[in-house]
């Protein structure tokens, strides 16, 4: 025998399934309900759509790759400075050594 629930949420899920790409919406509608301002609510929409447009990725998305580029390039920098002053320290000290 099958479930009622299971019918009623295999019902929903194949009708209710369009509803995510409205999720884009929430977020401006947040700040209206919450701030009632519409036109931050506007910009917050339209940024969101040119950074979507422009990159391929949500505003967060973008964001948190940044970080993580600018992580790693800081890394990168740390190891190239701390390769270069072992070189120099190895090269003083065999110029000391011929010197002599």
């Amino acid at each position: 025998m099958i479930k009622k629930k299971t019918i009623i949420g295999m019902f929903l899920l194949c009708f209710l399934n369009g509803c995510v790409q409205s999720t884009a919406l929430l977020g401006p509608a947040i700040t209206i309900g919450t701030t009632g301002n519409v036109v931050q609510a506007g910009l917050q929409l339209g940024t969101n759509h040119a950074i979507k447009q422009e990159t391929g990725k949500d505003a967060l998305t973008h964001i948190t790759d940044a970080v993580d580029k600018d992580k790693k390039k800081k890394i990168f920098n740390k190891k190239l400075i701390k390769l270069l002053e072992s070189r120099i320290e190895k090269t003083s000290k065999i110029i000391k050594l011929a010197n002599q």
